[in-house]
């Protein structure tokens, strides 16, 4: 009896440990957490990871995603991160209890969704401080709040931004202040209290735990920090979390001893790319059954770290394990932790099983 591979094993013990330890620091601060299960494609232990340790919100960038959240943790409230789709503002308004904003078209068409399903819908106005992905820019943010503020069935909570996601902006004293300037001024304009800052992503742990997060900011979206351990602006481990919270295991379809280059003329691989190889000689060279359309490759980092992986196709694996800390043979297995890429990717490929372990 053979176990399926491809498969994402999700550890949600470990990554209970990781978010109770990142909630205690916002709460700490006297904020609130969105914990983001969009990487792990909403996973429902997952879902349960994060309620067990005290989630505020439950934050994902599909409505589809808060679906499922809906369905499992419906004491939760729900945040959509992605600025809904006009298309998408029924559903928006079903599943999500919160969203992010930054255009009045599309407030709008979510104010209309929320009269036709007689609900109230909280909106939380993005501001552009830098990073230049989404958010109204601070000088037209006043406008849009004044706007948004006379549309039936919306309630205003508040301002937050993104950082370190397009431009790799880093939050910072000076993007947090600009923030609470702009809050200031759209209290001034409208009245109303907008109580809720969300100051942004996992970049805004290190700011948190250095003490100079600004007190006004209250609300944080936290996602890779939780569910992989790491600081997002450097990928090092966060202090007090653990980084073996999930696993991609594929098994060796074939072994043989090869040479490192590659014989005769070579022009592109199936993706449009030239690549590099280094000559290591004749080494031991497994292929697994794992491959770009299941995963990002270079996001892998073996367990065994004897092992180099190599490259691959879009349905295999390339790794040199000549220096492997076991004797592989065909049919073994071979685990990886992923990073965000490969994470995101392996947990949205329908052809990677994923495996729940309990311990």
């Amino acid at each position: 009896m053979y176990t399926l591979t491809p498969r994402l094993e999700i550890y949600p013990k470990r990554i209970e440990e990781n978010a109770r330890h990142v909630i205690n620091q916002v709460h700490a601060h006297g904020g609130q957490l969105a914990a983001v299960s969009k990487v792990l494609r909403a996973h429902p232990a997952v879902l349960q990871a994060f309620a067990n340790a005290g989630a505020d919100m439950i934050g994902d960038s599909r409505p589809q995603n808060l679906r499922i959240a809906s369905n499992e943790q419906a004491g939760i409230p729900r945040l959509l991160l992605r600025l809904p789709a006009l298309g998408q503002a029924l559903d928006t308004v079903r599943y999500a209890d919160y969203s992010l904003n930054s255009s009045y078209e599309t407030l709008k068409a979510l104010s209309e969704a929320s009269e036709s399903l007689n609900k109230t819908h909280k909106a939380i106005i993005m501001v552009d401080v830098g990073d230049l992905r989404e958010g109204v820019w601070p000088s037209r943010a006043v406008d849009l709040v004044k706007a948004a503020a006379k549309l039936p069935g919306i309630e205003l909570v508040g301002l937050g931004c993104n950082l370190a996601c397009y431009g790799g902006v880093c939050p910072s004293v000076t993007n947090m202040n600009l923030l609470i300037k702009v809050r200031e001024d759209c209290r001034k304009a409208t009245g109303l209290p907008l109580d809720l800052l969300s100051g942004g992503n996992s970049s805004g742990l290190p700011l948190l735990a250095s003490g100079n997060m600004p007190k006004e900011i209250n609300h944080f979206r936290i996602g890779e920090a939780i569910v992989l351990g790491r600081n997002v602006l450097d990928r090092s481990p966060w202090p007090g979390t653990r980084q073996d919270t999930l696993k991609v295991v594929a098994e060796v379809i074939e072994l043989e001893e090869k040479p490192s280059i590659p014989i005769g003329e070579t022009g592109q691989d199936a993706f449009g790319n030239e690549p590099e190889f280094v000559d290591r000689g004749i080494r031991k060279r497994a292929l697994l059954n794992l491959g770009r359309q299941d995963v990002v490759i270079e996001g892998l980092e073996p367990v065994d770290p004897g092992i180099i992986v190599l490259g691959g196709s879009s349905d295999h694996l390339v790794l040199d394990v000549s220096d492997a800390q076991s004797d592989l043979r065909v049919g073994d297995e071979v685990a990886f932790y992923p990073g965000y890429g490969a994470t995101l990717a392996a947990a949205t490929s329908d052809y990677v099983e994923k495996v729940v372990i309990e311990e």
